[in-house]
């Protein structure tokens, strides 16, 4: 136990200060949160500027997450400077929980200034429909670009700076040129909209990204540890392993640990996605986070803060929204080489006309609706929005998907490999029948099994002491026990010689009929002799428990659009029928080492399937490793399955599976619904911007208009899930 002193004490509200921050990673990066940025261009402008400053050895940007991670010794001032001069506003990641309940237009400058643009061009507006003199009119209007468009400008100069051509470069150029050509009304309309356009989208984008902070901020700050009997209220950082913590009902469990007093309901679904709440008793596991409903709990801390569950999977899930879906690496080739060739045929249309005598003012207006047209927004944010939001609305499910390629992959899924102990099975064997051979009665039978495997810790021996322990039988006490290796064992028993094993003890031991265990056999239940000396007493058939949920698992994935399931199994021919067929699948395949798993795997991969492997063993490990998706069972609390499977079921619910394929197919055609409106739009005003059909207001309006669109489709994606967290209890 901790001692008393070496603890920081906090008064009832008060945050925890001077504790080790979430800023830096292991290995010195350091993490900060990014506002404004409206597309990837953005984040690769940022990621430039910032790798520009001395003592930065790297500076790594995802747009879809709003993340920046920094390698260097350069102070925190200095990488903040950097990205206020590219034109955006960054913080440190730790601060951004004490800053999250402050309105949007408040945490975000670019906001603040468009709403202030937005005033100044009604203003102009009104001063030119009452016939105001140009002198009136005219400042109004370039006064409301130069408060909207000013982080536009900031942000277009640091991109020349780093030789690249981005939104805000064009949107930069297309209000210079109105203004060249005395344009001041729509050089306005073109700043204001983008400006509004970009403020809305990342209010949007702002929802997506919370999905992943509600779950960072759900664990409490604060824990109410017990030394010596009396309770201190401390800041989380400060408990270690082994301290007890009591949670009172109502509140937030503030770290992972054991039970160690006391029953309750815990609604775990932060974690599993269960939305019943679980019953706990001592000796029983509980995560950081969850929500402890009516009883007071003490819990004995088996990790600490940093390195809970609940962290661990918010960090996983951060780190697969900013991963690169392969649909987004190459829209981003393909942007790279769009938006430079209508750059190009944007000079064209403005000088090629104006050479053979046409109106300099008029190619060169049409020329800025084509330049505005060439910026590839709502195109490059297409995919990273969707994969977003799939990855934070399955989190909030329990399902845990590693990143934008393995949802890209799970939508693919043709076939699904199911392991069968603890995936279809709960991997807990259960006593299913009793034939007494001898003229013992079952329970006399069971209670002499149930003494010779008292000391056997083998899983079927445990289902024999729990079956006699529900029947209310007290085994004999035994004077001898011997370990017959791989045939079995042998006791005395209230001095009788009594053994039990399989086929082949019953074979060496009796010249009898063996007809009952092959008849278990056959049934797919394992089966156990019990006999005393050349005689057979009884005979147990054991069978593993199926998962209720997996009678309907079948059907539910041809639902989701896997037409073939297929069972992989170490087990012998007949268990592995029975437990198929209770599962409604029509093909497996029995008695498989992992490696013959592997080779399965591997071959109905050279079939051309695209297959997603379920299973929770080390023995499942190479065919999980080999599967184009591999799904981990029951992954809360496991450090290998986290880090290793592609797609985690945190919950040991296999109905997760055929809703997480479900969503990733939803996904991607949300991907493609985004992606082909925003060629279409763009090959549309691509033809009709050089023909003078389209203004810049339209020009903007429509860009920023779809851009807006496929970001609210992408949105659609976190339906049914809860965003905000929940404001966390104050100890007192």
């Amino acid at each position: 136990m901790t001692p008393a002193l070496e603890l920081p004490m906090l008064a009832a509200g008060e945050t925890p200060a001077n504790t080790p921050t979430q800023t830096e990673r292991p290995g010195g990066v350091r993490r900060f949160r990014v506002d404004g940025m409206d597309c990837a261009a953005c984040a690769k402008t940022v990621g430039k500027t910032v790798s520009a400053v001395a003592g930065v050895a790297s500076a790594e940007v995802s747009f879809g997450t709003a993340t920046m991670f920094v390698v260097g010794d350069a102070t925190d001032v200095d990488v903040l400077r950097a990205v206020s001069r590219a034109g955006y506003r960054a913080r440190p990641a730790d601060r951004v929980a004490q800053e999250s309940d402050a309105p949007f237009w408040r945490r975000d400058a670019r906001a603040m200034s468009t709403t202030v643009s937005v005033a100044l061009l009604m203003i102009a507006v009104v001063a030119s429909l009452i016939s105001a003199p140009r002198a009136i009119a005219e400042p109004l209007y370039l006064l409301s670009m130069a408060v909207g468009g000013w982080p536009v400008a900031r942000a277009a100069v640091a991109a020349l700076r780093r030789r690249s051509l981005d939104m805000n470069v064009l949107m930069t150029l297309a209000a210079v040129g109105a203004v060249g050509i005395g344009a001041y009304a729509e050089g306005a309309w073109v700043l204001v909209l983008f400006a509004v356009g970009t403020s809305l989208e990342a209010m949007a984008l702002e929802r997506s990204r919370r999905s992943v902070r509600a779950l960072m901020d759900l664990a409490p700050a604060q824990a109410r540890i017990l030394v010596d009997g009396q309770e201190r209220v401390v800041a989380v950082d400060a408990v270690l392993p082994d301290d007890q913590v009591l949670v009172r009902p109502g509140e937030r469990l503030p770290l992972d640990g054991v039970v160690a007093d006391g029953c309750s309901s815990v609604d775990q679904s932060p974690i599993t996605g269960e939305s019943v709440p679980v019953d706990k008793q001592p000796g029983d596991t509980v995560f950081a986070g969850t929500l402890n409903t009516n009883g007071a709990l003490v819990i004995r801390v088996t990790r600490p803060s940093a390195d809970s569950t609940l962290s661990r999977v918010a960090a996983l899930v951060e780190d697969a929204q900013g991963s690169r879906a392969p649909a987004e690496r190459f829209i981003d080739h393909f942007a790279r080489i769009y938006t430079p060739l209508v750059f190009v045929a944007a000079l064209i249309v403005a000088t090629v006309p104006v050479v053979f005598g046409g109106d300099f003012d008029t190619w060169l207006y049409r020329a800025l609706a084509l330049l505005i047209v060439a910026c590839p927004c709502s195109l490059v944010i297409s995919v990273p929005v969707a994969v977003v939001s799939a990855i934070g609305a399955a989190a909030h499910r329990g399902i845990l998907i590693k990143g934008g390629a393995a949802l890209e992959e799970l939508a693919r899924v043709d076939l699904v490999a199911l392991d069968k102990t603890g995936t279809l099975t709960l991997g807990l064997p259960q006593l299913r029948s009793v034939v007494p051979t001898d003229g013992l009665s079952a329970d006399e039978a069971l209670g002499l099994m149930a003494a010779v495997e008292a000391r056997s810790e083998h899983p079927l021996a445990a289902a024999i002491r729990r079956a006699a322990r529900e029947r209310g039988l007290s085994a004999d006490s035994v004077e001898s026990f011997e370990s017959l290796p791989g045939r079995g064992a042998q006791a005395r028993v209230g001095g009788r010689e009594i053994w039990v094993g399989g086929p082949r003890l019953v074979a060496e031991r009796t010249d009898g009929d063996a007809s009952e265990l092959t008849t278990l056999h056959e049934a797919g239940q394992t089966a156990l002799a019990l006999g005393e000396g050349d005689r057979l007493l009884a005979v147990f058939g054991l069978a593993d428990q199926q998962r209720a949920e997996s009678a309907q698992l079948a059907a539910q994935l041809r639902d989701a659009g896997v037409p073939r399931v297929v069972m992989l199994t170490g087990d012998a021919e007949p268990v592995a029928r029975s437990i198929a067929e209770q599962a409604g699948l029509s093909e497996w395949r029995a008695e498989l080492l992992p490696e013959d798993k592997l080779r399965a795997v591997e071959e109905l991969q050279d079939q051309g399937h695209v297959v997603a492997m379920v299973g929770d063993g080390v023995n499942d490990a190479p065919a999980l490793a080999a599967a184009r998706v591999g799904v981990a069972m029951g992954a809360a609390g496991s450090d290998v399955a986290l880090q290793s499977a592609d797609l985690a079921l945190m919950s040991d619910r296999l109905d997760r599976l055929p809703e997480a394929i479900a969503l990733a197919r939803k996904a991607r055609g949300i991907m493609r619904v985004n992606v082909i409106a925003s060629l279409a739009v763009k090959g549309v005003f691509i033809v009709l911007a050089p023909l003078g059909f389209v203004t810049l207001v339209l020009a903007v309006a429509a860009d920023m208009g779809m851009s807006l669109a496929v970001t609210l489709n992408a949105l659609r994606l976190l339906r049914g899930t809860h965003t905000d967290a929940p404001a966390p209890a104050v100890l007192t």
